[in-house]
């Protein structure tokens, strides 16, 4: 089963890391064994992190959706090497666009929805990018189980 991974770029200081990592062990367990990784900064490249180390453990596929060409030069110089040492664990690199276009990420967001059986997520506002991911699950009728707090 296929599982696509949502949540905001700006964690709190008191996020539960250890919960992310169980709860992404107890998804493999229920037989989850492709994820989705939208790798943005925070909750995205965390996940990724937490599922590296599990794939230790057991046999997953880390799919990289990668928004556009480049997506990382944004990002700070150790975000940017975390991102492409957690890249290079992946199996797929998938590059949704060539180039930065407007809606690119929203695009990337879809795309992972309508690839999943799950949107696995961390959302505590209701707008922003993880908001409108699940928005379009919700839409079509993908399930959504959330990080507990």
């Amino acid at each position: 089963m296929k599982c696509a991974l949502t949540g905001h770029r700006d964690l709190p200081p008191d996020f539960n890391t250890n919960l992310l990592y169980d709860s992404l062990e107890e998804l493999i367990k229920e037989g989850y064994d492709t994820f989705y990784c939208g790798m943005a900064r925070g909750f995205d490249l965390l996940a990724l992190d937490c599922l590296v180390a599990l794939r230790l453990r057991y046999r997953i596929r880390l799919v990289a959706c990668i928004p556009f060409y480049g997506h990382e030069m944004s990002f700070s110089r150790a975000d940017r090497e975390k991102y492409l040492a957690l890249l290079s664990w992946c199996d797929e690199k998938k590059e949704l666009s060539p180039r930065y276009a407007p809606g690119v990420y929203f695009a990337r967001d879809r795309y992972m929805v309508d690839c999943a059986d799950l949107v696995f997520a961390y959302c505590n506002r209701a707008t922003g990018g993880t908001a409108y991911t699940l928005a379009y699950a919700r839409k079509t009728e993908t399930p959504i189980k959330y990080v507990e707090d």
